[in-house]
């Protein structure tokens, strides 16, 4: 069960990418799931469709759109391109967003469905001591929801793990650059005798993604049992 190291930068690279692809998307989705919980607006419906779309979409669609939004002569890409010299074509930037993309939705939901369970009194309270709709957030909501915004985040580590479809659409599949552990196993198939590297692999993946759902567990329950909700 010796990893190689061709092996071992897949590893290290999947960590890398789902941990920055969890951390940078975590700020929108709070803010997304907060906005869906607690408002009401014209085309919230179509709002919530396209903020969950990915989940639905084949992930090779998805990974086409970025291209052609994101890519160097992309609808936005070439500006970035242009005039920032920033290029997410074959790079662990591209293989990050290709895999926030994909996760985000999972965020977004779980700290939807915390908020979704918080007694609006509590918040109304908050503003009838003085607090602003900003201050009650952050002083009441925000604490109360962490089980769900911490289960999110490692729901979509564990997502971002496995991201294979928008990945190589987007980015394609270049060693140390973008070739996570999916796309190393996808590689490994095609590889004369490569049947044992795809097994090893194929068991670390298991294994992080068993163990970020057992985290994700373990510290829901922790958190709640701190705030006094179980």
């Amino acid at each position: 069960m010796l990893l190689t190291p061709e092996e071992w930068t897949a590893v290290r690279l999947s960590l890398e990418v789902a941990f920055w692809a969890t951390l940078c998307s975590l700020p929108p989705a709070i803010l997304i799931g907060w906005v869906l919980a607690r408002f009401e607006f014209p085309g919230k419906g179509i709002f919530d469709g396209i903020v969950h779309l990915p989940l639905v979409l084949p992930k090779v669609v998805v990974g086409y759109l970025l291209l052609i939004t994101l890519g160097n002569r992309g609808y936005l890409g070439q500006y970035l391109h242009e005039w920032f010299g920033i290029s997410l074509i074959f790079s662990t930037a591209g293989a990050t967003v290709a895999a926030a993309v994909v996760s985000f939705p999972l965020t977004v939901n779980a700290i939807r469905l915390a908020i979704g369970g918080i007694d609006k009194g509590i918040e109304t309270a908050a503003r009838t001591l003085g607090a602003s709709r900003l201050d009650a957030f952050f002083t009441v909501t925000l604490p109360l929801m962490m089980p769900g915004v911490l289960s999110g985040c490692l729901i979509s580590l564990a997502s971002a793990l496995g991201e294979f479809g928008a990945t190589i659409t987007f980015v394609s599949n270049v060693e140390g650059q973008t070739r996570t552990i999916p796309l190393a196993i996808y590689s490994a198939t095609h590889m004369p005798d490569g049947d044992a590297m795809a097994l090893r692999l194929t068991v670390v993946s298991v294994i992080l993604a068993l163990g970020s759902l057992m985290l994700a567990e373990m510290a829901d329950k922790r958190i709640r049992v701190a705030l006094g909700q179980i």
